[in-house]
């Protein structure tokens, strides 16, 4: 039976229309088909390194026997460069082998056939070191261990730059979430990106403006100095964990090249100025089981499941900040009375806690029959769409070592019955600011870059087990955080004169714009 889909569906993926059938099923002769088909002179393989952006290889197409080399062989490359610090130059090349249902027809370049591929060795085994491997592993233990899967969404929060205009409907500061056109200029810019994203990922959810707006950045980097910085934010669909560490860095990769083809600057720094919003990376969690979500029970509350999924991430958020916030800038968003967390906990549909249990569906349906008396027939789906929210990570995040480190805490948590007990005893009712007493009895998140690399390195063994993560991973992570020298920054901002503290922080917020 062919692969029904609708050709009206323009932002499914092109190939799957061309070849009438999912992406999960392409094959190398498939691949070789659109190529000749649609007289493609070029294949672009892509990969993700240490610093989590996507990178590529591109080679021209000058034969069908050189296409069906490169789809069934891939390429080799420097591993020595892509991986510094974890791979000896004495040894350092690595096959990148391209996976046939990832393959998507290039935006930027019209005869270009892209595809993301996998590192492995001289020995046809997958790189240990490689991020994309380290999360496969995570996935695949947690499968092993509980019989579930783990699915993943971000959130993608940034800032779009681009040069101030006179400005009819000015924004409000700190008031543009959810806003609309003409009080928000970006609406042409992320409409590209939406429907570019969800053309090659399949895997977009909805974009929406966020809080932050500044007129026109202080900064002494020309990319910043003056320009108008929206903050935007494109939320991605639930995907199998190790899927989506890769569609997070294909996105982000797609947000800048459409920024910058439209003169714009798209950066996922922490924190762009204070008392402004700081950039998140929300990551969303649900457990599947035989094809339905089982993080709620017969009741609709949260189920058991859930509760140790909750307590996991508890367990362990003080190290996953070691992977999720990697620059002094993103302590710096960790603050109070921003929506940002800054202890221990979680909590229903409350953004000061860690952790959020967002509304989901669980004890309502067909809302839409209360706001349309006509409709008569309900809508039905099959499975829940309940998740739960982890509050801490931001832009500065290393993807797969992320995704990878969430997975393991989630592992243990659903292994361990004392993660109930711990989930029991963390969940806070109200805003957790508002109650000091309630804070004091909480642990902290740590403070700094600095203290991060410590707690990685003293509990190194909760990701190091089962041999997930290679003993070097955690050694480069740490010495990365140690390199951001910010043991004692929050004192020493402190002890500035107020307009001194305002530049010193701007300078450390824009030191690394683009580095993940």
């Amino acid at each position: 039976m062919p692969f029904a889909i609708d050709t009206r569906l323009e932002l499914s993926n092109p190939l799957c229309r061309i070849l009438d059938k999912p992406h999960t099923d392409f094959t190398r002769e498939d691949l070789v088909r659109v190529i000749e088909q649609k007289r493609l002179d070029m294949i672009t393989l892509h990969y993700t390194a240490l610093d989590s952006r996507y990178k590529e290889l591109k080679i021209p197409v000058t034969s069908r026997a050189a296409a069906e080399r490169i789809l069934a062989d891939g390429e080799r490359v420097d591993g020595s460069s892509l991986f510094g610090g974890l791979v000896d130059v004495t040894g350092s090349d690595l096959y990148v082998v391209p996976v046939y249902k990832t393959a998507f027809l290039n935006p930027f370049d019209a005869g270009s056939l892209d595809l993301t591929c996998r590192f492995y060795t001289r020995e046809g085994q997958p790189a240990p070191f490689a991020p994309d491997a380290i999360l496969q592993r995570a996935a695949e233990l947690f499968r092993r261990t509980t019989r579930m899967n783990l699915f993943a969404l971000c959130e993608l929060e940034f800032y779009l730059l681009s040069d101030a205009q006179p400005n009819a409907f000015p924004a409000a500061h700190q008031r543009g979430y959810h806003e609309a056109a003409p009080f928000v200029k970006s609406g042409a810019v992320v409409d590209e990106m939406v429907r570019t994203i969800a053309r090659v990922t399949g895997a977009v959810k909805y974009a929406h403006s966020e809080v932050g707006y500044l007129e026109a950045v202080h900064s002494e980097v020309p990319e910043l100095a003056g320009k108008r910085a929206e903050q935007l934010e494109i939320e991605m669909l639930p995907l199998p964990v190790e899927e989506a560490g890769d569609a997070v860095v294909q996105a982000r990769w797609l947000i800048r090249n459409i920024a910058w083809r439209r003169g714009c600057v798209a950066t996922f720094v922490p924190k762009l100025d204070t008392g402004t919003a700081g950039t998140g990376q929300h990551v969303h969690l649900a457990v599947m089981k035989d094809g339905r979500n089982v993080m709620t029970d017969e009741m609709g509350e949260l189920s058991p499941v859930a509760r140790g999924l909750v307590g996991g991430l508890c367990t362990h958020a003080d190290t996953l900040v070691a992977v999720g916030n990697t620059m002094a800038a993103s302590y710096l968003r960790l603050v109070p009375n921003h929506e940002a967390p800054t202890h221990i906990c979680w909590s229903d549909r409350n953004r000061s806690a860690m952790i959020r249990v967002p509304l989901g569906w669980n004890h309502v349906s067909n809302l839409a029959l209360l706001a349309n008396p006509q409709q008569k027939t309900e809508h039905t789906e099959d499975g829940g769409r309940q998740t739960v929210e982890i509050r801490t990570p931001d832009g500065s995040a290393m993807q797969h070592l992320l995704l990878a480190g969430i997975t393991m805490a989630a592992e243990w948590g659903l292994s361990h019955d004392e993660a109930l007990e711990t989930a029991r005893n963390l969940y806070a009712t109200a805003d957790v600011f508002a109650d000091p007493e309630r804070l004091r009895g909480m642990k902290r998140l740590p403070k700094s870059c600095a203290e991060s690399s410590r707690i990685l390195l003293e509990k190194r063994a909760q990701y190091e087990r089962d041999g997930i993560f290679p003993p070097s991973v955690a050694d480069y992570v740490a010495k990365l955080l140690q390199a951001e020298d910010d043991e004692n920054l929050r004192a020493y901002l402190a002890g500035l004169p107020d307009d001194t503290r305002q530049i010193e922080a701007r300078r450390i917020m824009h030191r690394d714009l683009h580095r993940h």
